[in-house]
């Protein structure tokens, strides 16, 4: 009997260790579920069901049980009881995660939005796509990449797809449940984003990349010397830690923070700039928090984008969501249509010219393609690359948008193609390298 109340301690307090060691991770998991799935219901308009089968049954999130209030229009999230954690959705602004300096009874303003009447088709209008015919194409090619791409379900998880081809739409495909209209969770391919809102500022004479940093804290030690350059190629030297497995910076950002631009902003230098190459959603979203610096209000800074270049261009399914604070979440968190990501690879394609206007230099494009140093050519400024042949089948050229989970949208000049995958896996459950090649030898 001795033994057995022996046995029952130990396991009483080896439980209780291991409560004690993992429960600050669930307000972590909580806050992952419920905003989730506010975003992909009320944004997206995609049943909780499938949210919960689909979207949220990744390790330690599914621990989450998640209920939607359609009325409310918020979702809730705990794990075994512990931890709730409530995301509201806000018009214009998408979801945030409920915090203690959330005031639900604010007034919350919101982006201006245009949306004119054309007649032009897409991918530079809202009409429906050319039927045209490129008798250089090798269909039967094209259709093996779309196949592979949507192989294997359980392992390569696509969910959309789309080929443009000198500004045309010769391929695309939904699973079901995903139709042209169902906006997608871009993830890190918001970075991209975010860094045309600098490439439009810089077209207009309002800044230049090798300008220092406006944070007047950082002008008394090394950090003064980092300029939006550096941030825009993640060579601050600042430090972060971007490790999405445990209680980490961009964590704790992410689901923890009502002021996302502070987080890397409060970080010391561990090396002098351009030293090191680090990956950091911090710097995203301090990049966010200098771009509300350059408007002379609230409204300004949450027009500025779309009024700048995503409405321009047509993307108007996209929504930008914002902080507690009212910052746009630059790092990871931009919804749009498959179509619309379609658009915004194209306006790359074309070197910021868009139905007759240059929204951002020509240059830009050249300067977002530069392989930033230490980065083994994989990165340019907030853009990646294949400069060094990461992809071996792949033109070099090519450079893209990702984000978590496999949300791509590929631009290779040199065939003149814009590919946008998105789905729940990424390389190398989806081979990058054997989708792309067979997609770009489809293209003499």
């Amino acid at each position: 009997m001795k033994l057995l109340k022996r046995i029952l301690l130990l396991l009483f307090v080896g439980l209780a260790v291991i409560v004690y060691l993992n429960y600050p991770k669930l307000n972590i998991i909580s806050g992952y579920a419920a905003k989730n799935m506010a975003s992909a219901v009320f944004v997206a308009e995609r049943p909780a069901a499938s949210v919960t089968q689909n979207d949220n049954n990744v390790p330690l999130i599914k621990l989450a049980d998640t209920e939607v209030d359609q009325q409310q229009k918020t979702a809730t999230a705990s794990v075994y009881g512990l931890m709730n954690r409530e995301a509201m959705y806000r018009d214009g602004l998408g979801t945030v995660l409920v915090t203690d300096d959330y005031e639900a009874n604010k007034i919350q303003i919101k982006p201006n939005r245009i949306q004119p009447l054309d007649t032009i088709p897409y991918p530079y209008g809202q009409q429906a796509p050319k039927d045209t015919i490129f008798p250089e194409i090798d269909q039967n090619q094209l259709d093996k990449a779309i196949a592979y791409a949507f192989g294997e379900p359980e392992l390569r998880k696509t969910r959309t797809l789309l080929v443009l081809y000198k500004g045309h739409l010769i391929a695309e495909k939904y699973l079901d449940g995903f139709t042209k209209d169902t906006p997608i969770l871009g993830w890190s391919m918001t970075k991209s984003v975010l860094a045309t809102c600098y490439g439009v500022l810089e077209q207009k004479g309002k800044l230049e990349m090798d300008w220092p940093a406006p944070i007047a804290e950082w002008g008394e030690d090394e950090r003064k010397e980092i300029t939006l350059n550096h941030l825009l190629r993640m060579q601050s030297g600042l430090e972060w830690d971007e490790d999405y497995t445990k209680i980490s910076d961009v964590t704790k950002m992410l689901f923890l923070e009502s002021d996302m631009t502070m987080s890397q902003r409060n970080k010391p230098a561990v090396a002098p700039p351009t030293e090191i190459w680090n990956y950091s959603s911090g710097t995203s979203n301090l990049l966010s928090g200098i771009l509300r610096q350059q408007f002379r209000s609230h409204q300004e800074y949450l027009d500025f984008p779309y009024a700048s270049f995503i409405d321009k261009i047509g993307m108007y399914s996209m929504v930008l969501e914002a902080d507690v604070a009212g910052n746009y979440v630059g790092s990871s968190y931009s919804w749009a249509n498959t179509r619309d990501w379609g658009r915004f690879g194209q306006l790359y394609l074309d070197r910021g010219l868009w139905n007759g206007e240059q929204l951002f230099r020509d240059s830009w494009t050249d300067y977002i393609t530069t392989p930033t140093e230490h980065s083994d050519g994989w990165y340019g400024a907030h853009f990646w690359l294949n400069s060094q042949g990461k992809y071996p089948d792949v033109p070099k050229d090519m450079f893209s948008c990702n984000g978590y989970q496999g949300q791509y949208v590929f631009v290779v000049p040199s065939k003149d193609l814009v590919v946008v995958r998105t789905g729940l896996a990424e390389d190398p459950q989806f081979d990058i390298n054997n989708f792309l090649s067979a997609v770009v030898k489809s293209i003499p």
